[in-house]
């Protein structure tokens, strides 16, 4: 397994300023636009590096996929472009149209391996910058990143359609391990769109059939990294929880309207079981229940 799972410090805080952007949840518009200029002029440097604070200073297509997207919807062109510039001349030097997961100041790209969440939000990015700007440029990038994940990193398996975490280390003849929060299904919607394709919606629709019996524990949760063999279950080697990952699936399927109540009661009855408590943890193991003993970040609370 890659180090592909260490990413997460950006993750919380894009995930928090998305979240508002997704759900429309209130707030008055200057004060989210003055939350996307502190994003930017704190995460984003001059060239349009998305910086990683809490791992090293290094970038991931993750965060320069979020940053992006918050960019197209504060209609914040120089800042989108720069980003997709640093992306393309930097992440994108595969011989395919993906990206390098992974690029840090020490060591420039020292694994050529590619996230799929990574990928689709930078594809779901320029599809939607092409559209915002009435740009072509951008929808022909965003349809050759959509081809590329579609033609090898979507695959058939004995649970269906699913999506492959990266080309490379995740599809063994043991069972395939999947990351069922890389389902970004608002991409997966929109991208079916600019690359017609019936896996597009298949895939969707098999993500949540997943998600109806990935669970496991107290509260019924799905695992951050999840094994698929002929039954399913938690990664071996990684550990056992509901955490940094899968946290954005309900956010995923709010966005999408799939958010139906059996899909979201275990997510609501976990964070609502310390509504009362004087902290809120990140993670729980599924295997024992045992929960983070430090209280979450900003991003998680919101």
């Amino acid at each position: 397994m890659t180090d592909i799972v260490s990413c997460r410090f950006f993750r919380r805080l894009a995930a928090a300023l998305l979240a508002a952007v997704a759900l429309g949840w209130a707030c008055p518009a200057a004060a989210d636009a003055a939350g996307w200029r502190t994003f930017r002029d704190t995460f984003i440097q001059a060239d349009g590096r998305v910086v990683d604070a809490a791992q090293d200073n290094a970038s991931h297509s993750e965060g320069q996929g979020y940053a992006m997207l918050l960019a197209v919807h504060y209609d914040d062109r120089k800042t989108f472009d720069r980003l997709w510039h640093w992306t393309h001349t930097t992440l994108q030097v595969r011989n395919d149209h993906l990206l390098c997961w992974r690029w840090s100041p020490q060591d420039g790209i020292k694994d050529k391996n590619n996230a799929s969440d990574g990928d689709l939000l930078v594809a779901w990015a320029l599809l939607r910058a092409s559209h915002h700007w009435h740009d072509p440029a951008y929808l022909k990038a965003s349809q050759e990143i959509a081809r590329d994940i579609r033609t090898k990193l979507v695959i058939k398996s004995d649970h269906g359609l699913i999506l492959l975490p990266g080309v490379n280390g995740f599809n063994h003849a043991g069972g395939d391990a999947i990351n069922l929060s890389y389902w970004v299904f608002p991409a997966l919607d929109e991208i079916g769109q600019a690359d017609p394709s019936p896996e597009w919606a298949e895939l969707a629709k098999n993500g949540i059939t997943i998600l109806k019996y990935a669970r496991f524990g107290r509260w019924a949760l799905p695992p951050d990294w999840l094994t698929l063999t002929k039954t399913s279950v938690p990664t071996d080697g990684m550990p056992d929880r509901f955490g940094y990952n899968a946290l954005r699936i309900p956010l995923y399927l709010m966005w999408t309207g799939r958010a139906t109540t059996p899909l979201l009661q275990p997510y609501r009855d976990f964070w609502g079981y310390f509504r009362h408590a004087p902290f809120l943890p990140s993670w729980t193991d599924l295997k024992d229940d045992s929960v983070d003993s430090y209280d979450a970040s900003a991003g998680i609370h919101f």
